[in-house]
């Protein structure tokens, strides 16, 4: 059974007419209701837009918005202004670097300068693409648990556009988006090369490039969704079962089938879930004190709820974990099987239907259903191919630590950080959020 708690938190940062089936070529969104983060989050990335009004069409223009809170009319932008940006090659640029590959060598060299001359040095090299600065460039977020592991970094800010800013449909500007992110990702490559990386800054990981359109980055998001194995905790759950049922080579023969296609997710979820026919729920206990919170966890999801997100956990595995996971973590909403228990004791049957690929994406789209939200308005993280149908789906769909196939599809690919990275996908200064 599918535990659906349907708790909402209305989002501050949702139209000001509060009804999101409005149009949105009337539609505003209200910087003095936003709150102090996502305030500062957007005047920036604005504020950087209006220097570049000149190259946008004669249509689309930022130079009006007032950011100042005194009054109800100042700090309004029109939605369809967002949107309209959709239409055409502007890109945000987030890059995230470890301060620890920047720290200053036995020479006492600026790395961190020569790291950001090195930036602007591919500006110089492509001269038919602007590259404008997003002021406050930030140390890392501050861990107000301290027990988050949050990796120290730097992050850079730019907004992406061309001299020529006609409009471009979606897949060439998706193509684009792949082109401007391999050839600033393989730019910054070269500096990481010159540097005497360790096992522990993990070579070209110590840098993330994220290139996502603009339009993704200033529209509201409502919603975001978590898978949870190897994304929320650590471990991946059957996994764990499975040696403790002492099963594990057993199921690593199932597994390894259906990666190669010789069976379906579905099948082979169920032949693991027999395995474990007769493990009691002691055991359960056991290996849930023993899973771990991925790094970055606890501030992410906080940091989103303190934004007015619905945050949704929609796992393949079983709720007899995420179910306890999600109340760490303060998650709103649950979706995963049901391991079968009798007496105390796993029967090894499975409930249907199984939470596979397909269904996440069925599950994200009928959670935006009921908010009465698009799927334009949520956001998806995880790390496997099971993941991609929902964050297919997503507006924004972010890859975590996750397998070459997922980084290939994602919108973004998370390596640098723990999982507080997703904030500098979607373009937060770590000030910004204190």
């Amino acid at each position: 059974m599918t535990k659906n708690t349907t708790t909402n938190h209305p989002n501050k940062a949702i139209l000001a007419s509060q009804d999101t089936s409005v149009s949105l070529a009337n539609a505003t969104a209200n910087f003095a209701s936003f709150g102090s983060g996502m305030t500062a989050h957007l005047k920036a990335w604005i504020s950087a837009l209006q220097k570049a009004n000149d190259l946008l069409p004669s249509h689309l223009r930022f130079d009006d918005v007032d950011f100042a809170e005194e009054t109800q009319e100042n700090g309004k932008i029109s939605l369809s202004l967002i949107e309209q940006l959709e239409d055409l090659p502007v890109f945000a640029l987030s890059v995230v670097v470890q301060k620890q590959a920047l720290l200053p060598g036995e020479a006492g060299e600026d790395k961190k300068a020569a790291f950001e001359a090195h930036i602007a040095d591919w500006a110089t090299q492509n001269p038919l693409w602007q590259i404008i600065k997003v002021v406050r460039s930030t140390d890392t977020l501050q861990d107000s648990t301290g027990r988050d592991r949050l990796t120290p970094v730097l992050t850079y800010r730019y907004i992406l556009m061309p001299t020529d800013t006609a409009i471009m449909q979606p897949g060439k500007k998706s193509a684009a988006a792949r082109l401007l992110d391999d050839g600033i990702t393989a730019h910054l490559r070269q500096f990481i090369e010159t540097l005497p990386i360790t096992d522990n800054l993990g070579g070209d990981a110590a840098i993330d490039c994220h290139i996502v359109s603009l339009a993704k980055m200033l529209r509201p998001h409502r919603v975001a969704v978590f898978d949870m194995d190897s994304t929320l905790i650590e471990q991946e759950v059957i996994v764990e079962l499975a040696k403790h049922a002492n099963i594990g080579d057993q199921v690593s023969e199932i597994t390894e089938s259906a990666m190669r296609g010789e069976i379906d997710f579905d099948t082979s979820f169920s032949e693991r879930v027999a395995l474990l026919e007769g493990l009691p729920t002691d055991a359960l206990d056991e290996i849930q004190q023993q899973l771990t919170l991925s790094a970055g966890a606890r501030t992410l999801i906080a940091t989103l709820k303190s934004l007015g997100y619905h945050t949704v956990l929609v796992s393949g595995g079983f709720t007899y974990f995420a179910e306890r996971i999600a109340q760490e973590l303060g998650i709103d909403e649950v979706h995963a099987n049901d391991l079968d228990i009798e007496e105390g004791i796993v029967t090894g049957n499975v409930n249907l239907p199984i939470v596979n690929g397909e269904r996440k994406a069925t599950l994200v789209q009928q959670v935006a259903d009921r908010m009465n939200i698009t799927p334009a308005q949520v956001i998806c993280v995880g790390d496997g191919a099971n993941d991609l149908p929902m964050m297919a789906l997503a507006d924004l769909g972010v890859a975590y630590h996750a397998k070459p196939i997922v980084r290939a599809r994602a919108d973004a690919a998370i390596n640098a950080t723990g999982l507080e990275g997703v904030l500098y996908v979607l373009g937060y200064a770590a000030q910004d959020l204190l």
